[in-house]
């Protein structure tokens, strides 16, 4: 993601999120060094092309920790969540990672069923995770096997 990318970022974020992160979380985001973002464009038929898709995510020590990702409206069910999810995957596995984890709300049923078929599993509920509705979050876990030793 390149900072001429926030806009379509952010309007996408807007319509995936109850309480979207802002321009300048974005922008923050940018700047961390153990933060990754990545868009996934389509080409337009004038040539040009557009983010769809988005996915920020953190590499801490041996862990991935996905904080987002979301896909513009007029684009889902086309498979770019899939694409972005497997990508964190194969970045966790390349950089030797042991786990990816992540929080979802409750009621996000089809980001459930995502998660599982890449193999996480839910480890854990945070408790009105989300302050804006008190929404439960389930934390879900995918152990990567080939990762890191734990130290002694």
């Amino acid at each position: 993601m390149q900072r001429a990318d926030l806009e379509e970022v952010v309007e996408i974020e807007q319509h995936a999120f109850r309480s979207p992160w802002s321009r300048q979380i974005f922008l923050e985001e940018l700047e961390r060094d153990w933060a990754h973002l990545e868009v996934l464009r389509e080409r337009q038929k004038d040539g040009t092309s557009r983010v769809v898709a988005f996915v920020n995510y953190w590499l801490v020590r041996d862990e991935v920790h996905l904080l987002n990702i979301a896909t513009h409206p007029d684009r889902r069910r086309h498979g770019h969540a899939r694409a972005l999810l497997g990508h964190v995957v194969d970045f966790a596995r390349r950089h030797l990672c042991r786990y990816v984890t992540l929080e979802v709300r409750r009621s996000n049923q089809g980001a459930i069923d995502l998660y599982c078929e890449f193999g996480f599993q839910s480890v854990g509920v945070r408790p009105k995770y989300y302050v804006e509705d008190q929404e439960d979050a389930v934390v879900m876990l995918l152990e990567l096997p080939g990762g890191q030793p734990e130290p002694n």
